[in-house]
């Protein structure tokens, strides 16, 4: 029986320029009313603008090294535990730490003003890349949520 056809990473063609299925799910995280063609063109400018930025390393490796330093280990879910809600923190999945962190740097990179999106994009992923910036905040803030709420680590069953 042939296998159904579904929007899922095991039929994710990789994007044309890298050749990388990373940066397509980006693209698609990114895309808004279906409009692909406009978000590949604003994330390949955003890479021409860290290819002149930072010279000695590939912009590809730079998206990546961004994507890898926002990634979450930990985060805060709530729990009910008789009548009273815990904030307990819990390791997060490896899909769940990509998608987290696409939506953070895109949310961080939305949120600068006054510039194209190709600029406030290349200068977002290389913070991320640096290990500062927008993106960078939001994790650091889930982590101290989560070390925070230690106490009720125990409810994680």
């Amino acid at each position: 029986m042939a296998k159904k056809f579904t929007a899922s990473y095991e039929f994710q063609k990789p994007d044309p320029k890298f050749n990388s299925k990373l940066v397509s799910k980006f693209i698609n995280a990114m895309m808004w009313d279906g409009k692909k063609s406009v978000v590949q063109g604003i994330f390949y400018d955003a890479m021409d603008i860290i290819v002149e930025k930072i010279k000695d390393v590939p912009p590809l490796e730079v998206f990546e090294t961004a994507v890898n330093n926002v990634k979450p280990q930990l985060e805060v879910r709530s729990k009910r535990v008789g009548g009273a809600s815990y904030q307990v923190p819990m390791a997060v999945k490896p899909k769940r730490q990509q998608s987290l962190a696409f939506r953070w740097i895109l949310a961080s990179a939305r949120a600068k003003k006054g510039k194209a999106m190709s600029d406030r994009l290349a200068s977002e992923l290389m913070e991320a890349y640096n290990k500062e910036g927008g993106a960078m905040t939001t994790r650091e803030n889930v982590h101290r949520m989560a070390e925070a709420n230690k106490a009720f680590a125990h409810f994680a069953w």
